[in-house]
C-alpha cells in the first residue's frame, strides 16, 4: 500500500546547482549513456550470435550486459532531462519504481559477479569436470535465482519505502531515487527501514563479495599447489583479471556509500560513490571484457568484418 502523506512528487537536486556546468555535465553524461549502450549492447549480440560464445562464462557476461544496459536506463535518461528541467519533478510512483529496479537490478548483478567467479573457479580447479558441472540446466538456475533473488530483495525495500509519510521536505539531495536519501525526508520512525537497508542489503552485497573471495582465493591456492611455471601461472590469473577489475569497480564505491550513516553532510559523498557504480561502471564493463578478452575481440572483429563485406556486395 502506498503511503497517505501529501506528497505526491519529488524534487531531484541532481549532481550540481551550478547553471553554467549543467549543459557540459549533459554533454559528458549522454556521451557516458551512449557508450554504456553500445558497448553493452555490441557484447550482448556477439553472446548470442557467435556459436563460439555458447558456454557459461558468456552466457553470465550477456546476463551482465543486459543487466548494465537496463542498470544506467534506470538512473540516467532522467538526469539528462533534469539538466534542463526547472522543476526537475519526478512523481511520488516513479520515484518508488526508479527506487525499485535500481536495488532490482543492482543485488542482481553483486550476485551475478559471485556466479561468474565460481564459474572460474570450476574451469580453474576442476577443468575435467567443467561441462558436467557446469551444464545448461544448472547455469540457467543459477542465473533465474539471481535475477529472482534480486526482485524480491527490491520488493520489499520498495514497499516498505512506499508506506513512509513524507510530511515534510521532498527535496531529495540525488540525481536518483534511493533509500537512503528518502529516509532523510521521512517523517516518523524509520529505524525498521534502516535496519533493512543496513541488514537485508548488506548481506545481499557482501554475501556475494565474500564468495566472489572466497572463489579467487581458492583458485590461487589450487593453482599455486599445480602449477610450477610463472608464466602458466600468469596465464591462467589473466582469465580472472578482467572479471576481478568489474567486482572491484562495483564493489568499492556500494560499500563507501552504504556503510557510511544516513545524514545529510554525507549526500555529497553518496552521488560521486552512486555516479561511479551506476554510470562509469556500466560504461566500463564492456571495454573491460572486449579489451582482455581474445574471443569477444574476435567475435566483434568478424561480425564488423562480414557486415563490411556485406555493405560492399550492396554497393555493388
Amino acid at each position: 500500500m502506498l503511503n497517505q502523506s501529501s506528497v505526491t512528487a519529488f524534487l531531484l537536486l541532481g549532481v550540481t546547482d551550478i547553471q553554467a556546468l549543467q549543459p557540459y555535465l549533459f554533454v559528458v553524461f549522454l556521451a557516458i549513456y551512449m557508450v554504456s549502450v553500445v558497448g553493452n549492447g555490441a557484447v550482448l549480440l556477439v553472446v548470442v550470435s557467435d556459436p563460439r560464445l555458447h558456454l557459461p562464462m558468456y552466457f553470465f557476461l550477456g546476463n551482465l550486459s543486459c543487466l548494465d544496459i537496463c542498470y544506467s536506463t534506470v538512473t540516467l535518461p532522467k538526469m539528462l532531462e533534469n539538466f534542463f528541467s526547472t522543476r526537475k519533478a519526478i512523481s511520488f510512483l516513479g520515484c518508488i519504481s526508479q527506487l525499485h529496479f535500481f536495488h532490482f537490478l543492482g543485488s542482481t548483478e553483486a550476485m551475478l559477479l559471485a556466479v561468474m567467479a565460481f564459474d572460474r573457479f570450476v574451469a580453474i580447479c576442476r577443468p575435467l569436470h567443467y561441462s558436467v558441472i557446469m551444464n545448461y540446466q544448472l547455469c540457467t538456475r543459477m542465473a533465474v535465482t539471481v535475477w529472482t533473488i534480486g526482485f524480491f530483495h527490491a520488493l520489499l525495500h520498495s514497499m516498505m519505502t512506499s508506506r513512509l509519510n513524507f510530511c515534510g521536505s521532498h527535496q531529495i539531495h540525488h540525481f536518483f531515487c534511493d533509500v537512503k536519501p528518502l529516509l532523510e525526508l521521512a517523517c516518523g520512525n524509520t529505524e525498521l527501514n534502516q535496519w533493512l537497508l543496513n541488514t537485508v542489503t548488506g548481506t545481499i552485497a557482501m554475501g556475494p563479495f565474500f564468495l566472489t573471495l572466497l572463489s579467487y582465493f581458492s583458485i590461487i591456492i589450487s593453482l599455486f599447489s599445480k602449477t610450477h611455471s610463472c608464466s602458466a601461472l600468469r596465464k591462467a590469473l589473466s582469465t580472472c583479471a578482467s572479471h576481478f577489475m568489474v567486482v572491484i569497480l562495483l564493489y568499492v564505491p556500494v560499500i563507501f556509500t552504504y556503510i557510511s550513516p544516513t545524514s545529510g553532510s554525507s549526500m555529497d559523498q553518496d552521488q560521486v560513490a552512486a555516479i561511479m557504480y551506476t554510470v562509469v561502471t556500466p560504461m566500463l564493463n564492456p571495454l573491460i571484457y572486449t579489451l582482455r578478452n581474445k574471443d569477444v575481440k574476435a567475435a566483434l572483429s568478424s561480425i564488423f568484418t562480414r557486415r563490411a563485406f556485406l555493405g560492399n556486395i550492396m554497393e555493388t
